[in-house]
């Protein structure tokens, strides 16, 4: 098996078979992120892609889920694409599941007869990073996507039947701004429906823009109490079905379930922890780099 670098997959894709597809990340400039800095963006030869796949069913019996790394792996061309996942789908015909990463650009720019091609295919689910809701907090942490992309983007996948999971980061906006940037998020989520979601807690990662930033006092760090806070306004308006993927190692209160059945007991957790979990004393979160 071929890996290049430092290789991340989503918590919920722990069990699944990695095969790397494309290496680093289109954009690669978010302020807050520094998964791929070290690497220059390009899409793997399909000689290489099939002899991993190849290599992979030598190495297992069984594998039922598949998910294709690195960063934006939706921007590889359709036919390409399609013969990536049709390699798959005759070397395991066991598979159940394939993900990928895949911006909400990325399926802004493809057609949704396209998309739709992608999921006869085979694939299932897509992992997209929304991060905020709030156009001057995506401004800031230069995630080259607005607003009106992330929903075009959105539109075209549920169109093709897609699944998505939408990841964003709870005290992004920072102490100043972690109103605006909540509730923007939330507003936008509501529009969006995805199908599973996965709020995380800020993590300031060693080496990124974002900790130049807090060092220099650009960007003041939300307290605790906001982050909890932040969650407990999304618990308490976020108004479609979902999972939520809430137990991400570095959240205060770590929580797995399906929405609406358990939103009321995920709030009550939220809500003991804003009156007396012993983080709310603290100035800033302590968390773990990536």
């Amino acid at each position: 098996m071929h890996y290049e670098g430092k290789i991340y997959r989503p918590w919920p894709e722990a069990n699944s078979l990695l095969i790397q597809a494309t290496i680093g990340c289109t954009n690669n400039k978010c302020t807050f992120c520094d998964m791929f800095r070290e690497k220059k963006f390009r899409i793997r030869k399909l000689e290489g892609i099939f002899k991993d796949i190849d290599e992979a069913r030598r190495l297992y019996p069984l594998v039922d889920s598949i998910f294709l790394v690195d960063g934006n792996v939706l921007v590889i061309k359709t036919e390409l694409l399609l013969q990536v996942l049709e390699k798959i789908k005759t070397t395991f015909p066991e598979n159940k599941r394939i993900a990928l990463y895949g911006g909400l650009t990325d399926f802004e720019r493809k057609s949704v007869d396209e998309l739709k091609e992608l999921k006869a295919a085979g694939l299932t689910m897509a992992y997209a990073g929304l991060e905020s809701g709030d156009p001057l907090v995506l401004a800031q942490i230069k995630k080259g996507m607005t607003v009106e992309q992330s929903l075009a983007g959105m539109e075209k996948a549920k169109a093709a039947g897609i699944g998505m999971l939408l990841s964003f980061i709870l005290g992004l906006g920072g102490r100043e701004r972690s109103r605006e940037h909540i509730v923007e998020t939330v507003r936008l989520l509501n529009i969006m429906k995805p199908d599973e979601i996965a709020p995380m807690a800020l993590t300031i990662q060693p080496g990124t823009v974002l900790e130049s930033e807090v060092k220099s006092g650009e960007f003041i760090q939300p307290t605790p109490l906001q982050i909890l806070e932040e969650e407990k306004y999304l618990l308490e308006n976020l108004d479609f079905p979902t999972m939520y993927w809430g137990d991400h190692g570095n959240n205060i209160v770590p929580m797995r379930g399906t929405l609406p059945e358990s939103q009321a007991f995920f709030l009550k957790r939220i809500e003991q922890a804003i009156a007396s979990h012993p983080v709310i004393k603290e100035d800033v979160l302590k968390t773990f780099a990536w």
